[in-house]
């Protein structure tokens, strides 16, 4: 059944973020018929496929008061899936001729943001797009419609252009829905390491790793055992002196050298952390560590505050749920869910 078939009637859409699913929702909104309207803080198309090299000031992440920097991406990331299957249905993620593109199965970050920019293109997707634009509130008005309020942003932070935000305008416009797909990527969950207030080294996020060159001969212990600690674990050892990894899937007695390299150990828990700035690992090891790195993934979604009006009018998706959209369903019922 096509589209002009199901005669659904035409309504003014918001929706917020330019990245994968943001992307796509609009494609599938205005293929429908509806009134578009993208709102993304950034200067372009991609959300977290853009690369920075600017990390934020607080290396935890947990400043609430801190510049966020939106993305996660550091400098050596690669796909941890092929492209044939990352690709939406009617645009795949094929090889593309062309100066420095990445023709790899597992193409790195910026092979992804080209895609996601070609795809934008091919639909005709930017025209929709307020870029430099915020989303920083969305409510419900009596009569059931949203009122979205944005700011007006400019010098966003991304790899050409290291200039602070800075607020121009307010505006407050009427829609009849919000698609939220805003990720959630900005707020790190900690471990919880007793003693760690008063060991003396250095603490921070994965989401604020970029390259490996600041660990040079230092002794990094790493928290976690997927992609971004597994990642970042290979990419410190060539230059650190002794890269540990600490993983709460293994059994307390774990205590293991990690198939080719001589200076990075796969590790039970930490245990504590010590004023005296050893860490204790729940296999009995002693470690006289410079920094401890969390690779343990976000707490929630950073759209949460935006929501609090909000009920059965917002959809909000995670790259899961955007992943069984493009291979599963349609738009038109995507947008019945939320009207």
């Amino acid at each position: 059944m096509t589209p002009a078939s199901l005669s659904v009637k035409s309504r003014h859409v918001a929706v917020v973020g330019a990245g994968a699913a943001g992307l796509v929702a609009a494609r599938e909104l205005h293929r429908e018929g509806h009134s578009v309207v993208v709102f993304e803080r950034g200067n372009e198309v991609g959300g977290t496929w853009v690369y920075t090299p600017r990390v934020e000031p607080d290396p935890l992440g947990i400043d609430p008061n801190r510049p966020i920097v939106h993305t996660s991406v550091y400098s050596s990331l690669r796909t941890n899936l092929p492209r044939e299957v990352m690709g939406f249905r009617d645009f795949p993620f094929v090889i593309r001729s062309g100066e420095n593109r990445d023709p790899r199965m597992y193409p790195g970050h910026r092979e992804v943001l080209l895609y996601l920019k070609e795809f934008a293109r091919e639909f005709g997707i930017e025209e929709m797009v307020r870029f430099e634009t915020e989303v920083v509130k969305v409510g419900i008005l009596e009569n059931g419609k949203c009122k979205v309020r944005s700011k007006k942003t400019s010098s966003l932070n991304n790899e050409n252009n290291d200039n602070n935000i800075s607020e121009i305008e307010f505006d407050d416009e009427i829609f009849d829905a919000v698609v939220v797909c805003v990720g959630h990527y900005t707020e790190p969950r900690i471990a919880e390491i007793p003693g760690v207030n008063l060991w003396p080294g250095k603490q921070m996020h994965s989401h604020n790793y970029r390259i490996p060159e600041p660990f040079r001969d230092q002794v990094v212990i790493l928290i976690g055992c997927s992609a971004s600690a597994v990642d970042i674990s290979r990419d410190i050892a060539a230059i650190a002196k002794e890269v540990h990894v600490a993983s709460r899937s293994v059994a307390d007695e774990t205590y293991t050298k990690q198939l080719g390299y001589n200076n990075l150990w796969l590790h039970s828990m930490i245990d504590s952390a010590r004023e005296d700035g050893t860490v204790v690992f729940r296999n009995g090891k002693v470690v006289l560590a410079d920094v401890i790195m969390h690779c343990t993934g976000y707490s929630s979604f950073d759209c949460l505050s935006l929501l609090l009006e909000l009920s059965s009018l917002v959809l909000s998706y995670t790259m899961n749920e955007l992943s069984k959209y493009c291979n599963s369903i349609k738009g038109i019922l995507i947008f019945r869910w939320f009207f």
